[in-house]
């Protein structure tokens, strides 16, 4: 395996992992943000 390769996967991995993260809390807030609207 190309050394250069291997990086290239590892920083789209983790590229993708933190916008997962990002989106959880986004939607996270999100919906308590609805809830506290509808009290």
């Amino acid at each position: 395996m190309d050394p250069i390769l291997i990086t290239g996967l590892g920083v789209i991995l983790l590229f993708v992992f933190f916008t997962y993260l990002l989106l959880r809390r986004t939607v996270q807030g999100f919906k308590n943000g609805v809830e506290r609207g509808r009290k």
